[in-house]
């Protein structure tokens, strides 16, 4: 029994005659009426007949979290409509996350698709890795920033997470121990603003929705 037949047996509890919210992965929405469903078989009349929720104008900078952390955050970032995620690497990321199976692709999709699915949205967001710190910034950072608003998050900057932006925005996110000053210096040398959200340090899980929903 697939995932998606158990979902809609265990927790729609679907049966002939219901009409449930589906989507083409990269394409339109709609709704699925149920004609036959089993155990062995869910068959549906589609409609697709509607846009998926508008993608923010948010990229997403992050310095790869622990495992377990990343597939949360890969999660979260889906569901709140961000499209373009670089995860890279900074001074205080374990080298041994690198190394985890939660980084292969079928992995990382899996947390994709059940990001997609929890919001009803198709459009499967874009996953890069950068494992160079000092290459990515020089060499990649200034045309991804172009016309966009670049913040950095760092506890203890002086100013605040802006609320409400317009336009497109570049964030980056440090680990859970933060930017090293030299980390900071190389990217507000590019015109990364540095912005905090108050005087609590906040985990990763905790500090993305938290600014996204000042941001938007």
């Amino acid at each position: 029994m697939g995932r998606r037949l158990t979902h809609a047996l265990d927790v729609h509890r679907a049966s002939v005659g219901d009409e449930l919210a589906v989507g083409l992965l990269n394409g339109k929405i709609g709704t699925g009426k149920v004609i036959r469903i089993d155990e062995a078989v869910l068959e549906m009349d589609v409609l697709l007949d509607r846009e998926p929720p508008k993608p923010l104008p948010l990229t997403v900078i992050l310095a790869l979290p622990r495992p377990k952390v990343m597939r949360r955050a890969l999660y979260s970032l889906t569901v709140m409509g961000v499209k373009r995620i670089i995860l890279f690497n900074t001074a205080r990321v374990g080298k041994s996350y690198w190394q985890t199976p939660f980084l292969e692709e079928a992995a990382v999709r899996k947390q994709l698709l059940l990001g997609l699915e929890q919001a009803k949205d198709t459009m499967l967001p874009e996953i890069l890795l950068r494992k160079r710190f000092k290459p990515f910034v020089e060499d990649e950072l200034p045309a991804l920033i172009k016309e966009a608003t670049p913040l950095v998050a760092h506890p203890g900057a002086v100013g605040v997470c802006p609320v409400s932006m317009k336009g497109r925005v570049v964030l980056a996110v440090g680990p859970e121990g933060g930017f090293v000053p030299y980390e900071v210096e190389k990217l507000t040398s590019l015109g990364f603003v540095p912005v905090n959200l108050g005087e609590r340090i906040l985990n990763i899980e905790t500090a993305l929705p938290a600014l996204i929903g000042r941001l938007f």
